[in-house]
């Protein structure tokens, strides 16, 4: 048994799986900081000076001055600033994956018609030579094609 998973182990494809979600893993970090650390400060400024990582609703009734004084004092909250940027960051990861799938379709080699030689000779019904398409006589026999 121990065999058989290290045969499934050591495939190609579980391997290459893994690194894809390790990179990817990765990925998600840097863009979750570029998110929160670069765009949305400028939005927030844009929107009157918000910080969408401190907007929240405090559903325990009390009454707290941030999002982290409502966390420490154990507060039920509904972090709507959070999720905004969660949604940012999903919206920026699809559409860099998007991106790079349309690079790498247009990238891949596409199959190369090989022309046929039906396609561009024909055969003489008299000597079954091999003739142009074209032909109106065969190079052959001579005999005089339709």
């Amino acid at each position: 048994m121990f065999k058989e998973f290290k045969e499934f182990a050591m495939r190609g494809n579980v391997v290459d799986m893994a690194v894809g979600i390790i990179i990817g893993a990765a990925f998600g970090k840097i863009v979750s900081s570029i998110v929160s650390d670069i765009l949305m400060p400028p939005i927030g400024l844009l929107l009157g000076k918000v910080d969408f990582s401190t907007l929240y609703i405090n559903l325990s009734g009390g009454s707290y001055a941030s999002l982290a004084m409502a966390k420490t004092a154990g507060a039920a909250t509904i972090n709507y600033g959070l999720f905004i940027n969660t949604i940012i960051d999903f919206i920026i990861v699809a559409f860099v994956i998007f991106l790079l799938i349309k690079q790498i379709n247009r990238l891949k080699r596409q199959p190369v018609e090989i022309p046929t030689a039906a396609a561009t000779e024909k055969e003489c019904p008299y000597c079954f030579s091999h003739i142009p398409v074209r032909a109106t006589r065969c190079a052959y026999c001579t005999s005089e094609l339709k």
